[in-house]
């Protein structure tokens, strides 16, 4: 399959999705579109939250008030298990 038939393929997968949740919701497929793209870079935002304090460019305090508690405490026990495999890979 090529490029261009890969992408009308997921154009038209996206489409009857929007389509679907629009039904679902009894929404307008616009309103689906913002609230997807709301979502989307909340999700984004947050990465890059969580990618300054990792980098130690914004404080502890900073974060939890940008991306929330709870988010910020996930991420650090993300991070902490990623770097216990990788310790127990180094030294197996």
């Amino acid at each position: 399959m090529n490029d261009d038939a890969q992408l009308d393929g997921m154009a038209a997968d996206l489409s009857d999705r929007v389509r679907e949740i629009a039904e679902e919701r009894d929404v307008p497929e616009s309103a689906v579109f913002e609230r997807a793209l709301e979502r989307g870079l909340d999700e984004l935002w947050d990465d890059v939250v969580l990618s300054r304090y990792f980098r130690d460019d914004i404080s502890r305090e900073e974060a939890v008030k940008l991306v929330g508690r709870a988010k910020l405490e996930r991420a650090e026990r993300e991070r902490e298990v990623v770097e216990e495999d990788v310790d127990w890979g180094l030294n197996a």
